[in-house]
């Protein structure tokens, strides 16, 4: 494997005791934090990924992007959908099986990094190429070798050239790939934050609150407690009852109800939904009837067919020749795909 050469990621000399950087600069950002990407300095370009004597530590969080993962179901659905669609068109090989492939895309697509050992007989003839976890994986000093860190003084360092490492480039460094979707963590983040903001807000129960004013003088305090435990009794199932009093001699707006809950309402749930809904589908490229998306305009989003076809051409087509690199590192094809068609009723290629 031809070794690549990598951007100023090499650990630098100590700085004076009066110029020592923070802690937090050995990463390029923290996850959750909503700050403007121009607010990093420029100075964090040299240390995208730190050096800490054995191998170099991401350039992100890679525990940050798989908790991430699950933060909208926009995010995690597109990656799945791709997934699953080049899982479906890989021809399975007796090195490369297909449960393999799949983890090995959903690495990829997740972390951008993607890692396959090689496990060859002591004839040099490949046995097997077994899937590495990206979350655990690790890029060391010399950039052949590997280390699998699953935990403190956990490390396996596997056999120097037996790592075959699958990347989607990085603007800053060599030494790891990013994934494409990062732009559109916050959209992410956005989406997760309204969606538990309003299970907090009808869990607290305040969507149905109110306040009951009352003027007039009731003939009897009774008539007030029982009237307070008709409310009371109006909650839970079989709710929604009706509640009727009787105020002789009363006055118009002697008896008011003052709902609390209007200005809790009013935080663009769904617009902030819709917003970030399309921000990710936006950035995995995915179109959005392919996803079981509803349309909220009568026009609609227009026939699925024509969609998937410019899918598979500009997204697919390039996804399954990236992961043909595989085959020039081994020097033998054990990556091979199928057209990807569309079946009609009959069962014929569309």
């Amino acid at each position: 494997m031809k070794k690549q050469r990598f951007k100023r990621t090499q650990q630098t000399a100590p700085a004076p005791p009066d110029q020592v950087a923070p802690a937090s600069s050995v990463e390029a950002f923290a996850f959750g934090d909503p700050t403007p990407v121009l607010d990093h300095a420029d100075i964090m370009e040299s240390l995208e990924c730190w050096l800490n004597g054995r191998w170099y530590e991401p350039p992100v969080s890679w525990q940050g992007l798989a908790k991430s993962f699950n933060s909208s179901v926009h995010h995690s659905s597109a990656i799945h959908f791709k997934a699953n669609i080049l899982t479906s068109t890989f021809v399975p090989h007796k090195c490369l099986s297909r449960d393999a492939f799949k983890r090995f895309t959903l690495d990829f697509l997740t972390f951008g990094n993607a890692y396959l050992e090689k496990r060859a007989s002591r004839t040099g003839q490949i046995l097997q190429m077994k899937h590495s976890l990206a979350k655990y994986m690790r890029r060391g000093k010399d950039l052949d070798t590997y280390f699998f860190v699953s935990g403190w003084q956990q490390e396996h360092e596997f056999a120097k050239g037996a790592v075959f490492h699958l990347m989607d480039p990085d603007v800053n460094q060599e030494v790891y790939g990013l994934p494409q979707y990062l732009s559109a963590l916050q959209s992410a983040w956005l989406n997760e934050s309204a969606t538990l903001f309003r299970r907090k807000y009808y869990k607290n129960g305040s969507h149905a609150g109110f306040i009951l004013y009352m003027t007039d003088a009731a003939q009897d305090i009774k008539d007030v407690d029982k009237l307070r435990n008709a409310l009371k009794d109006s909650k839970g199932p079989g709710n929604f009852r009706n509640v009727f009093m009787y105020a002789p001699g009363g006055k118009k707006d002697g008896i008011q109800i003052l709902p609390v809950s209007e200005v809790a309402a009013k935080d663009e749930f769904f617009n902030i939904k819709g917003v970030t809904r399309d921000d990710l589908l936006a950035a995995h490229r995915v179109p959005p009837q392919l996803m079981g998306i509803m349309p909220s305009n009568a026009g609609g989003f227009g026939a699925v067919e024509p969609a998937a076809k410019v899918f598979a051409r500009n997204e697919l087509v390039p996804l399954q020749s990236h992961f043909l690199m595989i085959n020039e590192w081994l020097g033998e094809e054990i990556v091979k795909f199928n057209d990807y068609t569309l079946e009609n009723m009959e069962g014929k290629a569309a």
